[in-house]
């Protein structure tokens, strides 16, 4: 059984390689796999990266544009969906805007096309961020449209270390499946970390086994002033800017808040903290070892890309796509689950961090004004 999916904001393709990856066998021998309709986004260069890695062979379905102006009736049936919708205004960092921002209204073109195709599933993702944007709101009235476009919602915290990728990224994840099919998502069992029979996966396993070849796409190193050599020389594995023992010479001049991944150097033997896709100065991330920021090649590896996954654009953009991205090791760990749904596989499960039935008496309070 195939489902044909599309996909808003697509970035570089996490959600993309994860569908193209998973695959999931039911008792009759019949596969599920999830196959590339469309896509779409508004940055050229996650376009070009997407249609690299993804879709080589069907370059004009990816749509390069604000999604604002996209034409929503001519695109083509889909039974699948997935967006990350902008999280810029749910971010933890930041104005804590919410829906009162310029991108916290853009998921209401995702469910736009959930009411216009009706798909099976779909995934919809954001920073943990978006539960307190609004003092709650925001997230109440996203479930809420997700709910009232005809879907079974399962929220929850994914966090991704927990399966296998190689970093402590935190990310609300919502899978619906179309009311009509009866059919109960579940979120899928841990498989790394305490109760489960597998370590967690650490920094020095992403960077290390195997090594990146010198060659290796997107692995250009960054060119450090001495200052900043000899800063991190001064910090140990795990540590900042603001750790003591660095001399009073090099100790930064900030006023106000310290933010704790400044010149942060990872821990070898513990997941990496998260990959951002954006920042200033001391932000990059810092390898435990050698004095210096890691590569782009070394954060895609903490974000579960392969090495043969070739990122387009500049430096900097392809930080972006980076940081932005879904690490396809977890987003594939769902995918499959959502596919086992569909073909009645049994696989362990946990509790969602959410009870959807928690919406429904508002749900219920805002169809009767």
């Amino acid at each position: 059984m195939i489902f044909k999916k599309g996909e808003f904001f697509n970035g570089p393709g996490g959600f993309g390689l994860a569908a193209k990856l998973a695959r999931v066998t039911d008792k009759h021998g019949t596969e599920y796999r999830v196959e590339h309709q469309w896509s779409n986004d508004i940055d050229e260069s996650a376009c070009e990266t997407y249609i690299r890695n993804i879709c080589p062979d069907r370059p004009e379905s990816v749509i390069l544009g604000d999604v604002r102006e996209l034409d929503i009736e001519q695109l083509e049936g889909i039974d699948a969906f997935t967006f990350g919708f902008p999280c810029n205004d749910y971010s933890l960092v930041g104005e804590h805007k919410g829906l009162d921002g310029d991108y916290g209204p853009l998921y209401t073109y995702g469910v736009k096309v959930l009411r216009r195709f009706q798909p099976k599933w779909f995934i919809a993702e954001n920073v943990s961020g978006l539960q307190s944007a609004n003092d709650g709101q925001a997230f109440n009235q996203i479930l809420v449209d997700l709910i009232e476009s005809g879907y079974r919602i399962t929220p929850h915290l994914y966090k991704f270390q927990d399966y296998g990728v190689p970093q402590t990224r935190h990310r609300i994840i919502i899978v619906g499946i179309r009311d009509d099919l009866g059919l109960e998502f579940k979120v899928p069992a841990p498989t790394h970390g305490p109760g489960t029979s597998k370590p967690y996966r650490t920094a020095r396993q992403a960077l290390m086994d195997p090594p990146i070849a010198d060659d290796a796409p997107n692995h250009e190193f960054t060119r450090h002033t001495a200052k900043v050599i000899e800063l991190l020389n001064h910090i140990p594995p795990g540590e900042n800017a603001w750790y003591e023992g660095i001399p009073e010479n090099l100790r930064l001049n900030v006023k106000g808040a310290k933010l704790s991944q400044i010149y942060k150097r990872l821990e070898p033997d513990a997941p990496a903290y998260t990959v951002t896709g954006s920042g200033g100065g001391g932000t990059h991330i810092y390898h435990w070892d050698e004095p210096r920021a890691l590569t782009n090649r070394e954060r895609a590896r903490l974000q579960t890309f392969p090495d043969d996954f070739v990122f387009c654009g500049g430096k900097e953009k392809v930080r972006q796509q980076v940081g932005m991205a879904v690490p396809p090791q977890g987003a594939k760990v769902i995918i499959e689950a959502i596919l086992k749904t569909f073909a009645g596989v049994e696989y362990e499960y946990t509790d969602a961090t959410w009870n959807t039935e928690d919406f429904v008496p508002e749900r219920q309070i805002v169809l009767s004004l």
